[in-house]
């Protein structure tokens, strides 16, 4: 069952104009947030997000976090049993093309949950393989928006190749990944890129800052040149959908020193362990 402006629906009901904003122009913001055991992960940190995406591209955002929060469990209700990925997105709404807003016009609210994608034990022992990737976004990057040719041609590439993801390079220094964030270890500290307007400011990346914080792991944010990437003695992605997963190989280069080149390190472990938990509640 999917939402859809006010009403729930199965997805083969559901009907958005073609004239619709979001198709047009790729006019619209988007939030993804996992609910495990019935309880959405660190949903507040999802819904000031929401909000400034909204902001940022003159959005009004149609419901208040109370109202977000009912729609999320609700969607992850209908469509459960089991945890969930629960995705919205709000597009600007129907109105003729045209680049400029449209005035007095509603927006499109659509809500659909699946079964939350789970990692197998083999990507957990081995990590998974990555490939680099140039970074030609915009310079908007931490607007959740929905226009993601971007991303998907960046994934694109690393499917092809037989890659679980990109890590991508602009001018020389590393960003993030096509949908997830992407953290660098120097032997005991995790060291992650600043937020910026190049870089998705992830909710699990922040939980990966707190539980950092919390148990006493060495954590910088900083800008992390690309030679010094290839350095690292581990990478790791972080995302709603994964948690945290090991990059054990980067264009096909073994990742690591010699205590565990190509194989998951072990602050990968100690934040692997950390994060179940953390997404648990445990």
């Amino acid at each position: 069952m999917i939402f859809l402006n006010g009403e729930w629906m199965p997805v083969e009901d559901a009907k958005i104009s073609v004239l619709d904003r979001g198709f047009i122009f790729g006019d619209g913001v988007y939030e993804y947030v996992p609910v495990i055991d019935g309880k959405p992960y660190r949903l507040d940190g999802h819904l000031i997000r929401l909000d400034n995406s909204c902001k940022e591209i003159g959005l009004k955002n149609p419901y208040s976090n109370a109202r977000w929060a009912e729609l999320v469990l609700e969607a992850a209700r209908r469509n459960g049993p089991g945890d969930q990925g629960v995705y919205w997105q709000i597009t600007r709404g129907v109105a003729k093309r045209d680049h400029s807003f449209p005035k007095d016009i509603e927006p499109t609210v659509f809500m659909m949950s699946n079964p939350l994608p789970k990692l197998t034990a083999e990507q957990v022992d081995n990590g998974v393989p990555c490939y680099t990737f140039p970074d030609k976004r915009w310079h908007r990057c931490h607007i959740k928006s929905i226009s993601l040719l971007g991303n998907v041609l960046a994934k694109q590439h690393a499917t092809e190749h037989g890659g679980a993801e990109v890590v991508m390079i602009r001018d020389g220094f590393m960003t993030e990944a096509s949908a997830s964030n992407v953290f660098c270890v120097f032997g005991d500290t995790i060291v992650s890129p600043p937020k910026d307007n190049h870089i998705l400011g992830g909710i699990t990346l922040d939980g990966v800052f707190d539980l950092a914080k919390k148990n006493g792991l060495k954590l910088e944010v900083r800008p992390v040149p690309e030679a010094e990437m290839w350095a690292a003695d581990e990478l790791w992605l972080s995302s709603s959908s994964k948690g945290v997963l090991a990059i054990t190989t980067l264009d096909d280069k073994p990742i690591g020193n010699a205590a565990h080149k190509g194989k998951p390190g072990p602050m990968f472990k100690k934040m692997f362990a950390l994060m179940q938990a953390d997404m648990r509640g445990a």
